[in-house]
């Protein structure tokens, strides 16, 4: 097993362009054409193929591009016990465009035993060896919280729970035996990844979204804060638990602005996780001094290199954001990758291949020219 521990001084988010077999199969699989047995045959191959590029990149991580997902997070939510795919009427609005209209639906009691993403790790479990570590990507519980009340979800959701506590509990219970089921297929690095902060940055966001004015930013951020910490309480010591934070990731559209202030004392200051993997692309992230809030013991992934745009920083400019990021955190706790996954949805954001492997390029030159790694 390796004995690598993320995050990494060059490192990325997870997910990938999906090559053109991946989007073809799962058309075909959605049109009766072909069978699931097929489809992972497909899958299975164009992993192993990307695996390869990530190991020739130099990258100390391995995933799977979240190649067998249609979105970052409805798939995971999907595999938990109590909960089925639906879609409502409309998806979730993005500056300038609409998503797909995936949800979830709440149909009993959510449990987390025998996920499926367990077995999609031991795939990419296989290809672990002393230069490299492989990584599981799921969304965090505040993220399947959220979505539970999102909109009409909400009175499925009230109907089936109508005490909160207990729902909070049972997401902590699904997670902890989720957990647990992938530390006994030897994973040890596992990522949340939780929009639900980088929305509370956005002042208009905030003001569509509470209908309820008595509700403040800080009920809300102890909240997820509370389930969060429930669904990793205990976790193994060996264990390296990571987040991720950003304000959307679709085709290369955005759903949310403002900078980190307004969570920052609750998601930096409280959050129990080892490192925090943070969009900082461009203004929408606003500036970097709320990192004066990250305890001396976590670590901080600056997301400088943009996953939207082909075109290639400056790495100048970066470098110069790497050390401006030390009044804040110390510069052997400071790490970078991409701002966000290459493709959190299946579309994926509007650049090639060959441009997504320049921009790991990019963060993989800049690494080592500032930490010599």
């Amino acid at each position: 097993m390796a004995q690598l521990k993320a995050p990494f001084r060059a490192d990325f988010v997870g997910s990938f362009l999906r090559p053109a077999a991946i989007k073809q199969a799962r058309a075909d699989r959605a049109a009766g054409k072909i069978t699931d047995e097929q489809l992972r045959a497909v899958e299975d191959a164009c992993i192993t193929e990307l695996i390869g590029q990530q190991k020739a990149a130099g990258y100390p991580v391995i995933t799977d591009g979240e190649f067998r997902r249609s979105y970052w997070h409805l798939d995971f939510m999907w595999g938990l016990q109590g909960i089925e795919q639906t879609t409502l009427d409309h998806g979730y609005f993005f500056h300038g465009e609409e998503t797909t209209p995936g949800s979830i639906k709440l149909v009993g009691k959510i449990g987390g035993e025998g996920h499926p993403f367990v077995e999609h790790f031991k795939f990419v479990k296989q290809f672990e060896d002393e230069t490299c570590v492989a990584r599981q990507t799921i969304p965090a519980p505040a993220q399947l919280l959220a979505e539970l009340f999102r909109e009409d979800n909400s009175k499925t959701t009230t109907a089936i729970y109508p005490d909160l506590d207990e729902l909070i509990e049972d997401i902590a219970k699904a997670y902890q035996t989720v957990i647990a089921e992938l530390y006994a297929a030897g994973c040890r690095n596992v990522q949340l990844d939780d929009c639900t902060w980088g929305m509370f940055c956005d002042q208009n966001y905030w003001a569509a979204r509470q209908k309820d004015k008595s509700v403040t930013i800080e009920q809300e951020a102890e909240k997820y804060l509370r389930l969060n910490g429930l669904a990793i309480q205990g976790r193994p010591d060996d264990l390296v638990l990571t987040t991720h934070v950003c304000r959307g990731n679709y085709h290369s559209t955005w759903a949310a602005s403002g900078g980190y202030a307004p969570i920052a004392p609750y998601l930096f200051g409280k959050e129990d996780v080892d490192a925090f993997y943070l969009e900082f692309d461009d203004e929408r992230s606003g500036d970097l001094s709320p990192l004066r809030y990250v305890p001396a013991d976590k670590k901080v992934v600056l997301g400088l290199v943009t996953t939207k745009r082909p075109e290639l920083e400056d790495k100048q400019a970066i470098i110069a954001r790497i050390r401006e990021a030390t009044q804040y955190v110390s510069l052997d706790r400071l790490y970078l990758s991409p701002q966000c996954g290459f493709a959190s949805c299946e579309i994926g954001n509007k650049l090639t291949e060959e441009e997504q492997w320049a921009k790991l390029a990019l963060v993989k030159e800049i690494a080592g020219e500032v930490w010599g790694a």
